[in-house]
């Protein structure tokens, strides 16, 4: 019987015999192949079923090569002849994806920072490693790619023990790709991280902290057990919502879903009540028994804030309902996605969604056509403005539609971000450019070693979500990295911009900017519509204005019919007859008709541009 079995069919494993940590690293540091040759190294994968990026399980994420979601396996290991077992979370490296990563850190009782021994510690290294500390984790620091020609591992490593406060030579050192190293960090996993704390023979009491749904099987939830015990066939109860079900199946991911009799103290694994109401698993939410269940719940997760917001409407308005269904869906699987109903004059109905980031937004809209069919049009992102009347009434904008019109704003208020930039040194001079022509403050700069710096700033964030990662990485070589967190709000000087067509504003055009960027805006805007639209048989004039005073403007010609063709000649007064007609009859059409904005021009117009480069 091999390890993992043993385990899988025991009752419960002691608390003192159990690691739960996690891998935490900036994008493409090799996160997901440490993972794969710590499942190879363990034995929970067959050589013959193995591929890479294992743990990856979308399409999507392998595509890209990103880890969107984190990923929980159950691995067995030996040191001094004891088994042991390791229950190990791949979390994301993006920004947009923290959330995630601050969950998984829920979970665990210590966390493997990983860095690229080529590249060193970056931004969003910085900001998880932050994390982990608040939550006292035991942080194990790894260099990896230390078999890559341009590694510099001493360096590396002194930067490492510099942030961290340990010694150049406690920092372990790994290839992921050629498994060097791997076993000595799981023995240092079970010598360094602490084994989990809990009561057994207290009421049960386990944090939800994912879930998934499964077309057959209804709602799988994950847990993590704090105290007492979870067994099939009792009913449970949800302390948040109060409702109760019976379990079907207990079992634990290594990495396939094994069912099991049960889940002790420390232990990580799923439940299957059978569920398929998605609004019945709250991620945070404590599960205990309905039979003498706990009576206070596990202090949950702060709700996710979110920093853009788009509208998502289908294409097809039939297709409404399966998008509401769709959405509810995969907020089961993606707690950080927020959304509300509304109605657009142009689109027809749909939701208002908030993401935490550009690629939090472009990764959600493609998971719903891919996993759910659906074709959709999303609207320009924009971050939340607060508005104050003169009266002091205060109006919350998520929506460039509820901008007040028609009433004395006394201020707007716009959300700041914290950024952080780490870049060679040599590129401070141009990196503070940009970020003053993003009206950034400095806060302060950091030398990491002698030719790496960290750059503070505080920032509006709606100058940060479009093209401001783009731009800083083509100024920088590729250089530098990125990181960024809320920090309150500050006045702005802030307007509408209104896009009109025949004098008729088209509200899914319409935008939020600051009044030194409203030219540039309408002026682009105005120009890419006259592409798109389709010439028509009168004259379209577009417009953009800020409230009544027009900024931009650009005219879609007429199509016009020849009416001279069938005139051989003959009397000038005749042809003049003929064109004077057709000018009455555009004049008339005019007035009545209405301009159709193809549904190809609104998504064009629409896709931001920026959106699939803001990428770190």
């Amino acid at each position: 019987m091999t390890a993992l079995n043993k385990f899988a069919d025991t009752t419960f494993t002691p608390p003192e015999l159990i690691r739960n940590f996690c891998i935490i690293a900036h994008i493409d540091h090799g996160k997901s192949t440490l993972a794969d040759r710590m499942l190879q190294l363990t034995g929970v994968v067959e050589e013959r079923a193995m591929r890479a990026q294992y743990l990856d399980r979308m399409d999507i994420e392998r595509e890209r090569g990103i880890t969107i979601k984190a990923q929980n396996v159950r691995l067995p290991w030996k040191v001094d002849g004891q088994d042991h077992v390791l229950h190990m979370i791949d979390t994301p490296g993006h920004v947009d994806f923290t959330y995630e990563v601050s969950r998984a850190l829920e979970a665990c009782e210590g966390a493997v920072l990983l860095v690229d021994a080529a590249q060193g510690i970056e931004a969003q290294t910085l900001a998880n490693l932050y994390l982990a500390l608040e939550n006292d984790l035991q942080i194990i620091p790894v260099l990896n790619k230390i078999d890559l020609p341009s590694a510099d591992p001493d360096k590396y490593a002194g930067e490492l023990a510099h942030i961290i406060g340990c010694e150049p030579e406690d920092v372990l050192r790994v290839s992921a790709k050629t498994g060097m190293g791997v076993g000595a960090l799981l023995d240092e996993v079970v010598k360094s991280v602490p084994a989990p704390q809990g009561d057994a023979d207290a009421p049960a009491r386990a944090m939800i902290f994912d879930s998934v749904y499964d077309t057959y099987r209804g709602v799988v939830t994950y847990i993590r057990v704090v105290d007492g015990k979870i067994t099939p066939r009792e009913r449970i109860k949800m302390m948040s919502t109060g409702a109760t079900h019976e379990l079907l199946e207990v079992g634990i991911i290594s990495p396939e879903p094994k069912a099991s009799k049960g889940l002790g103290v420390g232990e990580v694994g799923y439940l299957i009540t059978g569920v398929k109401d998605v609004r019945q698993s709250k991620v945070g939410d404590t599960v205990t028994s309905e039979r003498n269940g706990a009576k206070e719940a596990l202090a949950g997760y702060r709700e996710p804030k979110p920093m853009v917001y788009s509208g998502l409407y289908p294409v097809d308005g039939s297709d409404y309902p399966e998008l509401r269904e769709a959405l509810d869906k995969l907020q089961l699987n993606d707690a950080a996605l927020d959304y509300e109903p509304e109605t657009s004059v142009a689109l027809g109905f749909g939701f208002r969604c908030g993401f935490l980031g550009l690629l939090h937004l472009e990764i959600t809209r493609d998971r719903l056509e891919r996993e759910f069919g659906l074709d959709l049009i999303s609207t320009a992102p924009n971050v939340v403005y607060d508005v104050v009347l003169d009266d002091g009434k205060e109006i919350h904008v998520t929506n460039p539609s509820d901008w007040p019109t028609g009433s004395k704003i006394d201020k707007v208020l716009e959300p700041l971000s914290k950024v952080s930039v780490l870049a060679p040194s040599e590129f401070i001079g141009t990196i503070m450019e940009l970020c003053q022509n993003k009206r950034g403050q400095l806060l302060g700069m950091d030398y990491l070693s002698e030719d790496r710096v960290e750059l503070r700033y505080n920032m509006p964030l709606g100058e940060i979500i479009f093209d401001f990662f783009d731009t800083l990485k083509s100024r920088t070589r590729g250089y530098a990295s990125l990181d960024y967190e809320e920090a309150g709000t500050q006045a702005a000087d802030l307007v509408k911009v209104d896009i009109l067509l025949q004098g008729e504003g088209v509200d899914a055009f319409s935008a939020i900017v600051h009044k030194d960027d409203a030219y540039n805006y309408g002026n682009r805007m105005v120009n890419r519509l006259r592409e798109l639209i389709p010439r028509q048989n009168f004259e379209v004039p577009i417009q953009a204005a800020i409230g009544a005073r027009i900024i931009a403007r650009e005219t879609i010609r007429a199509i016009r019919k020849d009416v001279l063709a069938k005139c051989y000649g003959g009397d000038i007064s005749r042809k003049r007859k003929l064109l004077e007609k057709q000018k009455e009859g555009k004049k008339r059409m005019k007035t009545v008709g209405r301009v159709e904005v193809p549904q190809e021009a609104f998504v064009a117009a629409l896709s931001t541009e920026d959106s699939g480069k803001n990428k770190k």
